[in-house]
């Protein structure tokens, strides 16, 4: 257990930050589960709306330092390739 001030403030401070990085993880992912829901029962307009929507949640969580930001870059890469297939064999 922490004795002094500061580190008292430090736990508290990191259960803080802790709990705001899982909420923005949980966000994210459901904001992928979305997309993914949208590209396999949706039209192809609609998956291309829910990946906006997507990678704007994927660039917020790696701006905050959540994620890196190249995981972040490989996990909209992925997703748009998913989306691409999605729309060519729609056409």
């Amino acid at each position: 257990m922490a004795h002094s001030n500061s580190a008292r403030k430090r736990i508290r401070q990191n259960a803080k930050r802790r709990a705001r990085n899982r909420w923005r993880l949980r966000s994210m992912r459901a904001a992928i589960k979305k997309f993914q829901d949208a590209l396999t029962q949706g039209s192809a307009t609609d998956a291309a709306d829910a990946f906006r929507e997507c990678s704007a949640v994927i660039d917020r969580t790696a701006q905050k330092g959540v994620i890196h930001k190249n995981q972040a870059a490989r996990r909209k890469s992925r997703l748009c390739d998913r989306l691409k297939a999605k729309q060519t064999a729609g056409a």
